[in-house]
């Protein structure tokens, strides 16, 4: 048994401290909020009269940001598009349409993309139950009369997870399958304090922390609560993350511990950024241009310092009275020279700033290419020549070649997302079946895997593919009426039926109108 949390356990486990950690400096990175950027600036210029001045030349451009948002916007920018495989009008395909409508699933894809970009993985998880949070409202109905639960009616919910309290176990013998997935994180909990600890503390209160345990296993899901005290705080791998060591096992408040799924996949699905056969784990789009992203930051504080000195030059001339300056004012300092030395002017530092531009220019070429991302994808480029604008190609071929890279990095974050969204999308469908089996009024349907058809983001010359079908065909018809509806305005099937709907009751209308007209005649 596999089983990470237990009276005596450390949480996170020893295994996951490096992961977590990468977790959170990911966060940091993407959030501009890079502590160690200013102690690389500030050794740099350690020693010199200004370095108490670097902290007004502490500069963060977040690239990143933009880098890995990107990615998302290409694969839902134009939203896909979910098929049953059944009919339109048909209960799966309604169903399905639904649970995507109200679990807003476009924006959850587009920010678990953004997610695992600077983590590595994330995840979704799947469950049957009411979206609305009563539990405020259940507090007032015990303290006031009169006040009343409002109806929640259960649904398919599919919604995303922090990675950074989800534990898998792995199943024996394998590096990429989960028996098991734990998801485990600690609550404070404000508990009155004793007499003692109230004298010497001056408060009556303090917060406790408690581990909660969600424990996945195929067909069943076990809650579970310890007690919990701090253990200390790890900082071996650029962050710091704080342990705890579990006590006993206490009540979770729950009516029961064990709840049955009657499903045997696992509730929880991950989404990894990119993988390697050989660990689960994902690899995010921040960890490998970390250096990249501070040698970036460091040199753009040197360039502002050497411009800061610019800004306030030493000026030496004609030696004057320090009392009257004969109506000089010199914004810096000045060294004064006699009339057989060299004509009065200003001392520059030259400072390499041209050096420091050409590896700045490299850096940035650098930071794009590993990132996959050609600059011109942005609208501009922050270098002289990084690829042109992407603005010279205008056949629908050329400027699909231009997005090449991106485009196969796209695929290739798309291929991990399909496949989890497919599987919660079926899960759900299954979820809902279960929980309504013999309730009365639902409709028993078939829980199909779904087929989603995702678009490229890239602008298309619809005019261009249009004449290369009808080319190809012979003026033949290559889609129904129904389909180019869905793809052109990006709706589901229930909104394109209403819409052909209101189209042939506008053509019985005109046609009747003629009939009429030409009967009169």
């Amino acid at each position: 048994m596999t089983k990470l949390f237990f009276t005596g356990a450390q949480y996170p486990p020893a295994s996951e401290i490096e992961r977590i950690a990468k977790y959170y400096r990911g966060k940091t990175i993407f959030n501009g909020k890079q502590a160690e950027i200013y102690d690389r600036a500030a050794d740099l210029l350690k020693g010199t009269p200004h370095e108490p001045q670097l902290k007004t030349l502490f500069i963060a451009v977040n690239l990143i940001d933009v880098l890995l948002t990107k990615p998302a916007d290409l694969m839902v920018s134009e939203p896909p598009t979910f098929e049953s495989g059944s009919a339109g009008n048909s209960t799966e395909q309604a169903r399905l349409n639904e649970i995507v409508e109200e679990n807003d699933l476009t924006q959850t894809i587009h920010e678990a993309v953004i997610g695992a970009g600077y983590r590595g993985d994330s995840f979704l998880k799947t469950y049957y139950a009411a979206r609305a949070d009563v539990s405020e409202t259940a507090e007032l109905a015990g303290e006031y009369e009169g006040i009343t639960l409002p109806d929640a009616e259960p649904e398919p919910i599919i919604e995303a997870v922090d990675a950074a309290i989800v534990f898998p176990e792995l199943s024996r013998g394998s590096r990429k399958k989960f028996s098991a997935v734990n998801i485990a994180w600690i609550e404070w909990v404000e508990e009155r304090t004793g007499a003692l600890e109230s004298a010497l503390t001056r408060s009556k209160t303090r917060e406790v922390p408690y581990l909660n345990v969600e424990r996945h296993v195929p067909g069943y899901i076990v809650y579970e609560r310890y007690a919990a005290t701090e253990s200390g705080v790890i900082n071996d791998y650029g962050y710091p993350v704080m342990t705890f060591l579990l006590g006993e096992r206490v009540a979770t408040g729950r009516d029961s511990d064990i709840e049955a799924t009657g499903l045997p996949q696992l509730l929880v699905h991950h989404i990894p950024y990119k993988t390697t056969d050989d660990d689960w784990r994902g690899i995010s789009g921040v960890e490998k241009v970390e250096s990249v992203l501070a040698a970036i930051n460091d040199r753009l504080v040197q360039i502002d310092y050497i411009l800061w000195k610019h800004a306030d030059p030493i000026a030496y001339g004609p030696d004057i009275d320090a009392e009257d300056n004969g109506g000089v004012r010199w914004g810096g300092k000045y060294i004064p020279v006699t009339k057989d030395d060299t004509t009065p002017g200003y001392m520059t530092w030259e400072g390499q700033l041209e050096a420091a531009f050409k590896e700045l220019d490299v850096l940035l070429g650098i930071l794009y290419q590993m990132s996959e991302t050609p600059q011109w994808l942005f609208g501009t480029t922050l270098s002289s020549d990084k690829g042109g604008s992407g603005t010279s190609h205008t056949d629908g071929g050329a400027i699909k070649a231009r997005f090449m890279p991106i485009l196969t990095k796209v695929t290739r974050i798309r291929n991990h997302v399909d496949r989890a969204v497919r599987d919660a999308l079926w899960t759900a469908m299954q979820l809902e079946n279960v929980a309504n089996d013999g309730v009365e009024g639902f409709e028993k349907y078939d829980a199909v895997y779904p087929k989603i058809t995702w678009h490229d983001g890239v602008p298309r010359d619809d005019k261009a593919e249009a004449e290369v079908y009808n080319i190809r065909t012979g003026g033949l018809a290559t889609i129904d009426v129904k389909s180019a509806i869905k793809r052109l305005d990006g709706l589901d099937d229930t909104q394109a039926d209403e819409i052909m709907t209101r189209i042939e009751d506008d053509t019985t209308r005109v046609n009747g109108t003629v009939d009429s007209t030409v009967l009169s005649v």
